[in-house]
């Protein structure tokens, strides 16, 4: 078979070329063909051809399509040299491809190495044998003719394809433009390929050419006969709807449309707004005059159907005692106070008033401190139904304000679906994650929420689907963040915004112990007599197994622990059983070694390494600052991943002690001579904000006059350019991370003292609080060995670096 290719038919020598070979497709010379390719050997062959062969590539067919991976017996000897058009890269890592067919050619398969990444074959090109007989031509008429016929009856075939056949003489020519159209298996195409004779090869196109048409007049004497049986079913219906007309004349059947009467009763009965009942009977009115099998029937059925399932008028009776309220809200959560305060001043109000207007909240803060539990407690001490709509990743208008009835298959929003759902009008509303909607060409969500969640607009709230004002003002909404800053001003404007903070220690050991021991206990099947957990050991997964400012991780914990004891309980059933107690001893061997390192302060002062205290989204920690000088020319390095805001606080504190460096008894130029690191450990975790300003120009302030700074003590404030010291947030939790740290005394600003009325007496306790207004009273108090005269007239003891910094007269009086 292979030899019939190399011999007077092919050319004495081959063109070297990249293969690719094709499955159940067969290119032929003239033909234009898109193709998609995915198989990686395929994609490197065109880049091949594109950057080494001026895009020319041989392209064979493999006569086993399902082989990945083709070998010498998989593939055809006659195949075609093409040139890449045009190549196009998918989403998807595939490649479209426009290939142009130029000529026949054969390769010998056995010797292709298929092992080489991308296969090269000398490519034979193959001679035509013209056959000069009387029959061509009216063959070349009949298949033209033939190809018009075809091309009427298959929409896919441009007409610009059978002008330009018609436009061609060469009867081989013909047979190769006309195949690639033609729905015929591969092994028939190839066979057409490998034909030299033009005579013949025409013949055998045109026999497949009509194959074809038979095929397409089959196909549509089958539509045409199921058109036929379509209008004999539409017969029988009407027919039957005129049997039905006649059995109710005679009295042996009910009206079809009866329901509708059923349904305008409804209407008249059902309790709700006389714009509603309005709407809904014009639509029944509608219906009357319309066809049951209409399209349309089924919509306005379905619309005036949602108008009765709404729950329009239908509230449920409230518990308004405040006694029993706050009993449940104390047994569904610890801590909480500002937003159970708020729910008890809203049932007090309800009760003393006929008809108040739901409050809308937001609650705001970290993961896990029972934002979205805290709504459903509201839900159960109110005695209302609960709803929660979770808007985290929403990003279509339409889930919350429902299509237009123009559309296909329209409903109305997730707020009126849920409404229909519990079947009262005044549930509590939990919009959760309102902080992770976004927006895109479908519409902005957010924007949608601000009619929702406006006490001044909700009473008229206007789905797309109803097309009707419904009444939200008795519906109890509560919305839950954990970023304030990514909800909208405009929405925020709209809520009563209540910030949770993340729980204490002391709270979370209380939490564990009232509920989240007994609860999982009791999920592992444990009881009281099987085990106990002591405080110590709940302090101890709290301080070394979680970081966290909810207690969600405590729970896995916690259930870790049960589950190890439920464990050793079912292995020892033979032995007598014995109350488990894990203590804080014996926490690691069912935890492991502790994940969690808490800073500490330093073992004894140091220069140029100050004690701060940071606020972070799980608490508060201790944050060490460091300073390093060395001789230099005036170079500021700042490391430590900090925000830009930490690094202008820096830049403020180096500015604050030049501008005061007379006041220091330092050179004008000192900073000339030195170069300045300031550094903050734990690099890998990010840091930012302004009030480590103080902690900054202290620790550089140390290293300047070598004077150490007490270990046992820990700062926080913004520093302005004239030393003041501004207040900050987040003090409960720094003074937390102090007190954990073994810190005895904290300066904070003096603007922070109202704050620490909202700090637990526990933290207090055995911690020295000292407001300030100055950066010089922070340096008094923090800088070791020398007092507050020595040190504004630098006086202070110094080392052969920092001498270099201070004013000779000062430098004679120190040493």
């Amino acid at each position: 078979m292979i030899k019939k290719f190399f011999s007077k038919n092919s050319a004495s020598k081959g063109q070297k070329l990249p293969l690719m070979t094709l499955r159940e497709v067969v290119m032929f010379p003239k033909a234009i063909v898109p193709l998609l390719v995915g198989r990686e050997s395929s994609i490197k062959a065109i880049e091949h051809a594109l950057n080494n062969y001026n895009k020319k590539i041989f392209l064979v067919t493999q006569n086993d399509p399902k082989k990945e991976k083709p070998s010498a017996e998989g593939i055809y000897a006659c195949g075609c040299v093409s040139r890449i058009l045009q190549m196009f890269r998918l989403p998807d890592g595939t490649v479209k491809v426009l290939f142009e067919g130029l000529q026949r050619a054969a390769v010998n398969p056995e010797k292709v190495d298929f092992e080489q990444e991308v296969p090269e074959v000398d490519a034979y090109l193959l001679v035509e044998e013209k056959n000069e007989n009387p029959e061509t031509e009216a063959l070349v008429r009949a298949i033209k003719e033939a190809f018009e016929e075809y091309a009427k009856n298959n929409t896919k075939i441009a007409k610009e394809s059978v002008q330009s056949i018609n436009s061609m003489e060469n009867p081989g020519d013909i047979a190769d433009a006309i195949m690639p159209h033609l729905k015929v298996d591969f092994p028939d195409k190839q066979e057409v390929l490998e034909e030299f004779d033009q005579f013949k090869r025409l013949q055998m196109a045109f026999a497949h050419l009509q194959g074809e048409i038979e095929v397409f007049s089959l196909e549509k004497k089958i539509k045409s006969r199921v058109k036929n049986q379509m209008e004999k079913n539409q017969r029988e219906y009407y027919l039957s709807e005129q049997l039905k007309a006649i059995h109710k004349e005679m009295g042996r059947d009910n009206d079809p449309k009866a329901e509708l009467d059923i349904l305008q009763e409804k209407v008249e009965q059902k309790n709700m707004p006389d714009q509603a009942r309005e709407k809904a009977m014009e639509e029944i009115k509608k219906l009357r005059t319309m066809p049951p099998n209409a399209g349309e029937y089924s919509v306005l059925l379905n619309y005036v159907d949602w108008i009765l399932a709404l729950p329009w008028n239908e509230l449920k009776d409230t518990r308004t005692d405040i006694n029993l309220a706050k009993k449940i809200l104390d047994e569904d959560h610890y801590g909480l106070e500002k937003p159970k305060q708020r729910i008890l001043e809203y049932l007090s109000v309800q009760s003393l008033v006929e008809k108040m207007r739901g409050p809308i909240l937001c609650l705001v803060g970290p993961p896990g401190v029972g934002k979205t539990s805290l709504a459903r407690s509201v839900a159960r001490a109110t005695q209302r139904e609960f709803i929660r709509q979770s808007l985290g990743g929403v990003r279509d208008e339409a889930e919350n304000r429902g299509h237009r009835r123009t559309y296909v298959g329209a409903m109305p929003g997730k707020i009126i679906q849920s409404l229909k759902r519990v079947k009262t009008n005044n549930p509590v509303f939990c919009l959760d994650e309102v902080d992770k909607m976004s927006m895109d060409f479908r519409g902005d969500p957010s924007a949608a929420l601000l009619e929702v969640l406006d006490p001044e607009q909700n009473s008229a709230f206007n789905d797309h689907y109803l097309d009707l004002d419904y009444d939200l003002s008795n519906v109890f909404f509560i919305t839950t963040a954990n970023y304030l800053q990514a909800i909208p001003a405009p929405l925020q404007d709209r809520m009563e915004v209540i910030k949770l903070p993340g729980y204490l220690e002391t709270e979370k050991t209380r939490i564990a112990k009232d509920f989240i021991w007994p609860k999982q206990r009791g999920f592992h099947g444990l009881t009281q007599d099987d085990v106990s957990i002591s405080e110590g050991a709940i302090a101890e997964i709290i301080r070394d197994y979680t970081r966290e400012a909810g207690v969600r991780n405590l729970e896995r914990e916690i259930a870790s622990i049960c589950r190890k004891v439920a464990k050793k309980k079912v292995e020892n059933t033979d032995k007598a059983e014995k109350k488990v107690r894990v203590t804080a001893k014996s926490v690691p061997s069912y935890l492991g070694v502790s994940r969690i390192h808490h800073g500490e302060r330093e073992e004894k002062p140091l220069v140029g390494v100050a004690t701060g205290v940071a606020w972070t989204e799980v608490g508060g920690e201790i944050l060490l600052v460091e300073v390093a000088l060395m001789p230099g020319t005036g170079k500021v390095e700042i490391t430590g991943k900090l925000g830009d805001v930490m690094q202008e606080s820096a830049k403020a504190a180096l500015s604050y002690i030049r501008s005061r460096s007379d006041v220091f008894g330092l050179k004008p130029d000192f900073y000339k001579e030195i170069d300045i690191h300031v550094h903050v450990p734990e690099g890998a975790t990010p840091k930012d904000g302004p009030s480590a300003g103080i902690t900054l120009a202290t620790s550089l302030v140390s290293s300047m006059l070598n004077l150490p700074v007490r270990n046992d003590l820990a700062m926080t404030g913004e520093i302005t350019l004239r030393g003041r010291v501004l207040p900050i947030g987040g003090l409960r939790e720094k003074l937390l991370a102090a007190r954990r740290g073994m810190i005895k005394k904290v300066i904070i600003p003096e603007g922070n003292q109202k704050d620490l009325q909202e700090v637990p007496d526990n933290i207090l306790k055995g911690l020295e609080i000292m407001p300030v207004k100055h950066m010089d009273d922070v340096l008094a108090e923090a800088l070791m060995g020398t007092t507050r005269e020595d040190l504004f007239c630098g006086q202070a003891s110094v080392s052969p670096l920092s001498a270099k910094l201070i004013k000779d007269e000062y430098r004679e009086q120190a040493q």
